[in-house]
């Protein structure tokens, strides 16, 4: 009887060794990037609290009440739920181990997120992300310079077509004013409003600004603008920012219905969006939460961060054009008989204690089934060990690629000067 297949969960999906290597690549690139930024990596649980996401993301918000994956602890009870996005844990992990005690902190980290979502394109269950956060910086100039590193990663991926926006949400006492205003506004027109921005009128109208409901749109043009409702200090910061974007010469789209799907965020908000992804249009997002730390327990602190959806960029670099090959092994180890087989056990170590890459043939199967196997894996060289070589205490070391207009010949050499002979080969075949 044969039992029937168990597949992946909708919506979590396997990422295979030919695009993981394209992932990998591309999660070098972002390393790099970071790290000339400034910013350290931290690994965060997927586990948290879900009192955790509920204080920080906000009770009435579509991913707490509709899109968490939550559970109840069997052993203890306590309610954990997978994270939905990271700014919230990692706030949590710098008021735990108190990293901003001594000085402020650029922080990074990568990996999945969770969120039960309809998939489509760029929209998955399982889904990773680039999370960016700096805290303890209260000016401006930090949320300038998150908005610029957006801008040099693209340049870095080769991407082009993405655009910012850009909008200001002031502090939260001018929100609450402005949600005040918006809620008398949307009580005139309670006619109008389809279901969703109604369950939204009292405890969330900001989010009703940011309906993607044709019908609404006129309705939400008319609405009170929160820029009005702004005082000095939020104005002057919002200045502050535009002026260092302006003088990098970047472009940018004051969008006043921009205002985040997360309850945290005051001041500063941000999308880098693109038109090549139909519905899934924004590629990174994020924004200033002044209030998180406070919020989740700690001593008052500034922050700001940004979220990028790998997928979304891996799919863009892909339509782009964008391709990586999988980094061959310099050496396919092909070897036949028991005394053999025990020496290149021991070549290969060797070269692999010298930095040479091997892959060592397993399975069995004739010299020439393994040398098919040999020009397929895309490795520099075949080292080739027989009963003969085993005897003599050397390899046949065969080129697998061509110099020049003629092949290179293979030659037996010693097992103490054949990494010698390879590396120096590999320097050969640089320079050329």
């Amino acid at each position: 009887m044969i039992s029937q297949k168990i597949q992946s969960v909708r919506g979590m999906n396997d990422i295979l060794p030919d695009e993981a290597e394209f992932w990998d690549l591309f999660d070098e690139t972002i390393r790099s990037w970071l790290k000339s930024y400034g910013y350290r990596p931290l690994r965060l649980p997927i586990v948290e609290p879900t009192p955790l996401f509920k204080r920080a993301i906000g009770e009435v918000t579509d991913i707490v009440e509709k899109e968490m994956y939550s559970f109840v602890d069997s052993l203890n009870g306590e309610p954990l739920t997978l994270r939905p996005e990271g700014t919230a844990g990692c706030v949590r992990a710098v008021i735990e181990h108190n990293l901003i005690a001594q000085q402020p902190q650029r922080l990074y980290y990568m990996g999945p997120m969770f969120r039960h979502e309809r998939p489509q394109k760029g929209r998955y269950r399982q889904f990773h992300q680039v999370g960016v956060e700096a805290l303890g910086f209260p000016g401006p100039d930090i949320d300038a310079e998150q908005i610029l590193m957006g801008a040099r990663l693209w340049d870095d991926l080769g991407l082009d077509g993405i655009s910012l926006q850009l909008n200001t949400l002031g502090q939260f006492a001018e929100r609450a004013s402005h949600r005040a205003e918006l809620i008398t506004y949307f009580e005139r027109h309670s006619e109008s409003l389809d279901a969703d921005a109604t369950r939204r009128l009292h405890s969330n109208p900001l989010r009703i600004l940011d309906s993607k409901n044709p019908a609404l749109e006129e309705l939400i043009h008319g609405a009170p603008k929160l820029i009005d409702y702004l005082g000095a200090e939020s104005m002057a910061h919002f200045e502050g920012v535009q002026r260092v974007l302006r003088d990098a010469g970047l472009p940018f789209e004051i969008n006043p219905r921009l205002v985040r799907g997360l309850d945290y965020y005051n001041l500063t908000v941000f999308e880098w969006v693109t038109d090549r992804l139909g519905a899934q249009g924004t590629v990174c997002a994020g924004g200033r939460y002044d209030g998180l730390v406070q919020q989740l327990g700690g001593k008052p602190a500034p922050a700001c961060g940004f979220a990028m959806g790998v997928e979304r960029l891996i799919s863009l670099i892909r339509d782009a054009g964008g391709e990586v090959r999988a980094a061959a092994v310099d050496v396919y180890l092909v070897h036949q008989g028991i005394a053999a087989s025990r020496l290149a056990a021991r070549v290969a170590e060797g070269l692999r204690d010298r930095g040479i890459d091997v892959l060592f043939h397993c399975g069995g199967g004739s010299f020439k089934s393994q040398m098919k196997k040999a020009d397929a894996s895309g490795a520099g060289f075949a080292v080739i060990v027989g009963d003969d070589e085993a005897a003599a205490g050397a390899v046949t070391l065969k080129p697998l690629r061509a110099t020049g207009e003629q092949p290179n010949p293979q030659k037996r050499v010693s097992v103490d000067a054949v990494a010698d002979e390879i590396m120096s080969s590999i320097l050969d075949w640089d320079e050329t």
